[in-house]
């Protein structure tokens, strides 16, 4: 008894899609599980501060594609693109193949995600603030941020204790043997001067209908309409000079 199931695993293919999506044959399949591995620590450890949600990969022939969901793009895209330069040389020289493409999205709701908020709560333990006020302001951000529910558990040696042991605090809803719940996981390590704190975040956002997905938290449709919105204003502004240049004329 007391078994658990991931959250994200469990839902794979019916409300979670794949984050690694590519077809290989025999004897390569084992290759690239290990290597894909390889990457999202490699990828994890180096911008860790940018707040890395989670990291997508796509191969298609010899092409490798990752796509990096952050919370903080400009760290990781760098000035003038120099840093996703540097991550796509750093990824090519570890996995031996010029073939990579490197793409950066960003996370729309920072404080729905499970795994940043993980995080931030295992930052706030490493600053030495008392567990339970980390808890309990995250999970108040959270639901704020319109979810039906969080759950939040921390183990290790809490407050300095001698004995390690688990505490953990929940607001609203969390169906975790529901599939069509889209209950999100995350799940992180706060390394203090009492050794290592565990952080693991459920967040349930609602049930989903026959044939939704659960939904990725990103502004990829956000920023093509700024980029329509800027194109919209280059053309008027072109129209405008071409007018001014014509009755000059």
């Amino acid at each position: 008894m007391g078994q658990k199931t991931h959250p994200t695993g469990f839902r794979v293919g019916i409300i979670e899609p794949w984050v690694s999506t590519w077809f290989a044959k025999k004897g390569q399949y084992a290759k690239n599980i290990a290597q894909d591995a390889m990457i999202r620590k490699f990828i994890k450890k180096k911008l860790y501060t940018a707040g890395v949600s989670r990291i997508n990969i796509a191969r298609k022939a010899n092409n490798v594609n990752i796509t990096v969901v952050t919370a903080k793009p400009g760290i990781v895209v760098g000035r003038g693109g120099q840093g996703i330069d540097d991550l796509r040389l750093a990824v090519s020289k570890l996995i031996k193949t010029n073939a990579v493409t490197i793409d950066v999205v960003e996370v729309a709701r920072i404080d729905v995600d499970a795994q940043l908020v993980a995080e931030n709560i295992a930052l706030q333990l490493e600053k030495r603030i008392a567990f339970r006020r980390a808890m309990k302001q995250a999970m108040q951000r959270t639901m704020r941020a319109g979810v039906q529910g969080i759950k939040v558990m921390v183990s290790g040696r809490l407050g300095g204790a001698e004995i390690a042991r688990s505490e953990w605090a929940k607001e609203g809803r969390i169906p975790l043997q529901t599939l069509r719940a889209d209950v999100q996981y995350g799940f992180a390590e706060a390394d203090t001067v009492m050794g290592k704190i565990g952080v693991k975040v459920w967040v349930f956002k609602g049930d989903l209908l026959p044939g939704e997905k659960a939904d990725q938290n990103i502004k990829i449709k956000k920023a093509a309409n700024k980029e329509n919105g800027r194109f919209q204003r280059r053309s008027k502004r072109g129209e405008q000079q071409g007018a001014a240049v014509a009755e000059q004329a």
